[in-house]
């Protein structure tokens, strides 16, 4: 199973009590059972999607999930690497909380993730004891299954009523292994070229897509939480077989940050070399088959919803679609991968859609992926705890007249140059993608001390022995190219490190808060 980019589905903002739907029930009374029972949660999760690929030619379903329901303009990842971004989405807690902060052990991972305790803490554990039915379905967290699949390596977290999860042989989409439920099976299929389907052939997304109706269907009676991780489109970029020649002479978009040199990089970026015409190639091609692959994705979206719709499930549904973290490929001279700072990889899609959403709406208060553990607590009618250090977006979804105070800082950290070659992300360390430790803050706001007028940018502090620093003011360089950190005067570095000093020293939902809202 497979899937980072993130759906969400919630069934009804009611957080009334539960009503069972009796199978000969007339339509218009499973409507009306429906609409007065906890919301159902189905969240789709994809793996290394990038803005650049939701548009109307790849992702048509998605795009309409945009038009019924809200586009985040301003949500980051708390870091642009996969573990430590979904240990923060699982439990609502900053990586410095989690201390989960590499794909790998000892320093992150499922291993490190268990060892934490973590998987006792997840949105999960909380809503399953709402009475929810919930469901894990593709990628969980890297080192899940690995180095083989067995009961110690591949156990089933507390709070999953459902459970099909694969580990690292996910990645290829085909002949790749699944736990299901305590039973280890393995599916195979075609590795390559393209072609009609006429019959089943295992490819991964599309088994996330049929295991995720039947868990609809079978859970309709009572609420539920879904979790539909693809690994589409993450490397290496399998497609489906029906989409495999699609999109022929497709390019990657240039904008000016493409096979270009910063100005004032920090040293791990530096000046570099053009792009060699191999590098251009594989790129071209990588791209291509990121817009294939995320079709499969898009057929999820909208299959999903025709299942929710046949059970009359829609109205009491809340869609989220998002991302583990996003891409570059070839933008600032670096070939392909995550990991940095740039908007590029901490900036992801979150969409949003569901009852008493309004339609076509783009929200831009700043908001993270530590943010949606709350929001599923609070859609299920749960109790969310005060050391949690997100706030729930439930508040953005069902707007009222008075616009509710929001932060206006995000809180990026990462901990770099030391991946593996047993990393799936190891590749982006070879080819210039893996920046040295830092802390970042993205910020939008309409005031900051030390500045005039609003700021839209990106600070970054390394911790190389330089403890060099980035400041790409956003609003007149959206391309983040010109490096102007030099001429901050004193009050506003000071500022800008004040800031980031407190998120990073938050442990909890009030800190947290308080520290991201500036005055």
């Amino acid at each position: 199973m497979r899937i980072a980019v993130a759906l969400l589905i919630v069934a009804g903002v009611a957080l009334g009590g539960l009503a069972l739907v009796s199978a000969a029930q007339s339509p218009q009374t499973a409507r009306a059972a429906v609409a007065h029972r906890r919301p159902n949660i189905v969240f789709i999760l994809t793996d290394d999607l990038s803005w650049n690929l939701i548009n109307r030619r790849f992702t048509p379903h998605i795009v309409a999930l945009q038009r019924g329901g809200e586009t985040f303009s301003h949500y980051f990842v708390a870091d642009s690497l996969c573990c430590p971004s979904r240990s923060t989405i699982f439990t609502g807690l900053f990586p410095h909380d989690t201390k989960v902060v590499t794909n790998l052990p000892p320093k992150g991972g499922f291993q490190k993730f268990q060892s934490q305790g973590l998987d006792k803490k997840t949105y999960a554990v909380a809503v399953r004891r709402r009475g929810y039915a919930t469901s894990m379905m593709g990628k969980y967290l890297n080192g899940y299954g690995d180095p083989s699949m067995t009961k110690a390596t591949a156990p089933i977290p507390p709070g999953w009523s459902d459970w099909h999860v694969s580990n690292s042989t996910g990645y290829a989409e085909f002949n790749y292994l699944l736990n299901d439920n305590g039973k280890v099976n393995s599916y195979g299929g075609p590795s390559g070229g393209c072609h009609v389907n006429r019959k089943p052939d295992n490819y991964g997304v599309d088994m996330l897509n049929a295991d995720a109706r039947s868990f609809i269907k079978r859970s309709r009676r009572k609420p539920f939480a879904i979790e539909v991780a693809t690994f589409a489109p993450h490397a290496p970029y399998t497609p489906a077989p029906r989409n495999a020649c699609d999109f022929p002479g497709l390019t990657e978009p240039r904008d000016p940050s493409f096979d270009a040199n910063n100005i004032n990089p920090p040293a791990w970026l530096g000046l570099r070399k053009p792009l060699r015409r191999k590098q251009l190639a594989v790129i071209e091609r990588g791209f291509r088959m990121r817009a294939q692959a995320v079709e499969s994705v898009d057929k999820l979206v909208a299959d999903v919803e025709a299942t929710l719709a046949a059970d009359h499930l829609s109205r009491n549904t809340y869609i989220v679609f998002s991302s583990d973290n996003g891409y570059h490929m070839g933008q600032h001279r670096l070939t392909w991968g995550k990991q940095t700072a740039f908007d590029t990889d901490i900036r992801v899609p979150l969409i949003v859609a569901g009852p008493g959403v309004p339609r076509g709406k783009v929200v831009s208060q700043v908001t993270q992926n530590v943010d949606l553990y709350p929001t599923f607590l609070q859609l299920a009618g749960a109790t969310v705890s005060k050391r949690v250090e997100g706030r729930s977006l439930v508040a953005l979804l069902h707007p009222s007249k008075t616009r509710p105070p929001w932060r206006r800082v995000a809180l990026v950290e990462h901990h770099g140059r030391d991946t593996n070659p047993q990393d799936p992300d190891f590749g982006d360390g070879r080819h210039g993608g893996d920046p040295t430790t830092y802390e970042a803050i993205r910020i939008s706001a309409r005031h900051l001390r030390g500045f005039k007028g609003p700021v839209e940018a990106v600070y970054v502090e390394y911790q190389d022995p330089g403890h060099e620093l980035e400041y790409y003011d956003i609003g007149k360089d959206p391309s983040e190219r010109d490096n102007i950190a030099s001429r901050l005067n004193r009050t506003q570095k000071g500022e800008l490190h004040r800031i980031l000093a407190g998120l990073e020293r938050c442990h909890s939902g009030a800190a947290c808060w308080k520290a991201g809202s500036p005055s």
